[in-house]
């Protein structure tokens, strides 16, 4: 441990997988696999909507920013992730701390964001499929890119400033193998009350967005229930299924997660660390594989892009 005169820790230290450590060199090769299809998937699809003009609609650019957030996200926790399993690297400064979890937080609340955003875009693709294109124009989801990222930094821009001002005495040795607010600031020996409180608040703010995205599926499911023919409703549910996966796998490790450091009498610190790794991953891996495979338009756009470089 490394530790100042003045007995404030000069360097946190991350931790990889307990009792694995003799392994982590081949434990990175699959990490890294997953960080590479995660990286080349989200990329394909920004490519995809970017170069095809048949996707220039709301629903193809909401898409293109979740895959921002998501390339946010893997790009956040890439440095210490490698360090750690490749390196053997454990030690991080404060600075680089809380700069990584400023990321880390701002990027999963702007996807949290989009997902609640694309909910409503398809509740109103649904419920008034006529008036959809004037209301979604082109123009006001061009809008809405940045008024989402200015939600999230507003949210997760005072999470730095706050764990700066507290004191760090002895403990240095955090939960996971990036710094997240909620465990950095645990280790502190000061007075933390205003860090418990606020980020409390910007975990309702996120578990917010989830109870609109329920509302949103449950509008969405009254509307359908009243279609008369079966196959039409199957068909406008089927328009649903990416974007449902997609929130699935955002909040299940989430809430999860949460779960387990508020419920669990006797937690596993391995099942809490891989959960903790599985929120980071599993969305920016998972995302762009669903939304090719369930949506036709980007599938069959990627199949020709990959056939045409196949043939020169």
């Amino acid at each position: 441990m490394a530790v100042l005169n003045n007995s404030e820790v000069q360097l946190f230290l991350l931790i990889g997988i307990p009792g694995l450590e003799h392994a982590h060199e081949w434990i990175s090769i699959p990490i890294c696999l997953l960080y590479l299809v995660a990286i080349m998937g989200n990329s394909t699809i920004l490519f995809i909507i970017k170069t095809e003009p048949s996707l220039h609609e709301p629903m193809y650019y909401f898409l293109a920013i979740l895959a921002i957030s998501d390339l946010g996200l893997s790009f956040s926790s890439l440095p210490t992730m490698l360090r750690i399993f490749l390196l053997n690297a454990m030690e991080i400064s404060p600075n680089a701390c809380f700069a990584q979890e400023f990321f880390i937080h701002g990027f999963t609340v702007m996807e949290s964001s989009v997902l609640l955003v694309m909910s409503l875009d398809r509740f109103l693709a649904i419920h008034n499929p006529l008036r959809y294109h004037s209301l979604l124009t082109n123009n006001r989801v061009a809008k809405m890119g940045p008024i989402l990222a200015t939600r999230s930094l507003l949210l997760v821009l005072p999470f730095p400033f706050m764990l700066r001002r507290l004191k760090y005495c002895q403990k240095n040795v955090l939960s996971h193998s990036y710094c997240l607010h909620q465990d950095t600031m645990k280790l502190a020996c000061s007075d933390n009350k205003i860090n418990v409180i606020y980020g409390f608040f910007v975990a309702l703010c996120t578990m917010l967005d989830l109870a609109l995205i329920v509302l949103s599926y449950t509008l969405i499911l009254k509307t359908v229930l009243s279609i008369a023919s079966l196959a039409e409703r199957l068909k406008t549910l089927n328009t649903c299924v990416s974007h449902f996966c997609a929130v699935l796998i955002f909040y299940v490790p989430i809430i999860t997660l949460a779960a387990m450091h508020r419920f669990a009498k006797h937690k596993s610190p391995l099942a809490i660390i891989l959960i903790a790794d599985i929120f980071l991953l599993l969305p920016p891996l998972m995302n762009p594989i669903v939304y090719c495979v369930k949506t036709q338009q980007i599938r069959e756009k990627v199949l020709g892009k990959i056939s045409n470089i196949c043939r020169r």
